[in-house]
């Protein structure tokens, strides 16, 4: 490997980390340095592709430790056989990167990944020593998310729970067969293996903070994955089953989508074309329906079209299960059980909340939950108000057009 300079190799490293999806902040402990007590934070809304409600976008450094690896995965550009620049920080480059970063107030926080280099536990050593130097030697308190390597050793995950705000491991494709065929040196049971100690380390910390004061904290920010969503043959339906499975199981913080991306000098197995963006984005909000609105996850996956399993793309999983479920609605809101108002497309969580609570002194019209939503037509079809009853609307055979959102041809210099 040819001699590289700190700025050409994180140009590399930090160019090689865009694959990774899986960086925010949310659930960490609070920390900060006020008094002249260390250097960093964690305050704030979150940190990484996240934004204050200031409209502040707050980031962290997010780099790969290298990408140089042994393993040969089809879909990662990174793989021992393809053919890229290849570069290589040090453990201390990384510290040294991280502080110098912070103190000019461009992050607030770090996300270390890597490739695998000599073996598991050599690289998974590297990364710990990152985490702990900067906790250690130089009182880092702001947020530090670390990408674990689920064949290392045991001890080497629990280390970096003890210096990590958050920890992922990544169950890399969404099905086991995906795995055997385009990441053959991986192994699903081990990947898992690893995520139900992570979760049981975690829970035992959390139990022991409760009982005693000094209890050592372990990855506070709990922990989190990523699949890649196009590479192999798993339908939406598939995908949204397995991160059920996977919160279910691992008390996962966060399950994270990637869409492929074709690389250069793909291997043959890989699709041509990338899939639609849209369909991560349908895939997230299928996410969010069973992480917030108490859809189980049959009924997520029953928005999927019955025939190719996956999602329509023009429009979003909530107003699709509607559609088929024309027999649930409308649903009065000044009645209705707060499950089922979250089931009413166009209604968020806070609207209902607020609904919820409005509906206690007075009886609501159509014009006050449209004060609670961005448009209230696509309400119209499931919803009775004191003063609205969709009677023939409700029954119209060609409904979807109706409510779906409507084609727009953006304007290029639009001010």
């Amino acid at each position: 490997m040819a001699q590289l300079d700190l700025r050409e190799k994180l140009e590399i490293l930090a160019d090689a980390a865009k694959y990774d999806a899986s960086c925010a902040s949310s659930g960490t402990a609070k920390r900060k340095s006020a008094g002249g007590k260390g250097i960093g934070s964690t305050e704030g809304m979150g940190i990484c592709h996240a934004y204050a409600p200031d409209g502040r976008c707050i980031s962290l450094l997010k780099i790969l430790l290298t990408n140089s690896c042994i393993f040969d995965c089809h879909y990662c550009i990174n793989r021992k056989s393809s053919n890229v620049r290849r570069a290589r920080f040090t453990a201390q480059e990384v510290v040294k990167l991280t502080l110098d970063f912070y103190r000019r107030n461009y992050i607030e926080g770090l996300f270390l990944s890597s490739g695998i280099i000599r073996s598991s536990n050599y690289t998974m050593e590297q990364i710990v020593e990152v985490a702990r130097s900067l906790r250690e030697d130089h009182d880092f308190r702001g947020y530090i998310h670390l990408k674990t390597i689920p064949d290392a050793d045991p001890e080497l995950l629990r280390q970096a729970g003890l210096h990590a705000d958050r920890l992922s491991i990544n169950v890399e494709l969404p099905t086991v067969a995906g795995l055997a065929r385009l990441a053959p040196e991986k192994s699903a049971p081990r990947i898992e293996g690893a995520m139900r100690g992570l979760r049981q380390e975690i829970e035992d910390k959390s139990d022991a903070a409760k009982r005693y004061r000094s209890a050592p904290k372990f990855a506070p920010a709990g922990q989190s994955t990523q699949m890649i969503v196009g590479a192999d043959a798993a339908t939406d339906r598939d995908i949204v089953q397995r991160a059920s499975g996977l919160y279910g199981r691992f008390n996962l913080r966060r399950v994270y989508y990637s869409a492929f991306s074709p690389i250069p000098d793909a291997s043959a197995v890989l699709p041509l074309q990338r899939p639609p963006l849209m369909r991560e984005h349908r895939l997230y909000q299928s996410d969010w329906l069973m992480r917030f609105y108490d859809y189980g996850p049959d009924e997520v996956a029953d928005a999927a079209d019955p025939a190719t399993g996956m999602m329509p793309l023009d429009i979003d999983p909530k107003l699709s299960w509607a559609l088929k479920h024309r027999h649930r609605f409308p649903v009065d809101v000044n009645r209705a059980p707060r499950e089922m108002l979250l089931r009413v497309p166009g209604l968020g969580v806070k609207a209902v909340d607020k609904i919820i609570l409005a509906r206690r002194w007075r009886r609501l019209s159509l014009a006050d939950v449209g004060r609670l939503t961005v448009s209230v037509a696509k309400l119209r079809p499931f919803l009775i108000a004191d003063d609205w009853r969709p009677v023939t609307l409700s029954d119209r055979a060609d409904l979807r057009p109706i409510v779906a959102p409507k084609k727009e041809q953006l304007e290029l210099f639009a001010a």
